[in-house]
């Protein structure tokens, strides 16, 4: 039996970790699409332009690539580590591939469909630990990292 010798910050004795989570995510997703969106014009060149023509796919592809290498190896995208936040899963470890990937996965769903993603803002904006709708679905949370444990 694995236990662990720690768990998740409590958001009320620890409110610095979820402190200006929301704000930070949002910020940290800007710089992440405007990185997504310069890859995505860096590629052209290499798809004879073509990909002119499919161009939100491109950026949808890219961008899945992007957030699931970004977060398996830092648990956090390029955007979230300026910020100052990454992900936790709900023991406390950072993201492996198979965490990585199914939130990524979540993540492009509830973009995909805008109710979802209207849900997922009013949870971020109003649950203790600033969770996302894919965040309550895998436990994960994010958490500031000059607070972490």
């Amino acid at each position: 039996m694995n236990t662990r010798a720690y768990a998740l910050p409590d958001p009320v004795s620890q409110p610095e970790f979820y402190a200006d989570v929301p704000m930070k995510r949002f910020l940290s997703w800007i710089a992440d699409m405007v990185l997504i969106g310069i890859l995505c014009v860096l590629i052209l060149p290499f798809t004879a332009f073509t990909g002119i023509f499919f161009f939100p796919f491109l950026i949808m592809v890219v961008g899945f690539a992007y957030r699931v290498i970004t977060l398996t190896n830092g648990s956090a995208t390029l955007g979230m580590r300026f910020f100052g936040i990454e992900f936790r899963t709900q023991h406390g470890d950072r993201f492996d591939l198979g965490t990585a990937f199914m939130h990524t996965l979540g993540y492009s769903v509830s973009f995909t469909f805008f109710v979802l993603q209207i849900i997922s803002i009013v949870l971020m904006m109003t649950s203790s630990r600033s969770q996302g709708l894919t965040d309550h679905v895998l436990g994960s949370v994010v958490i500031n990292k000059a607070a972490r444990y």
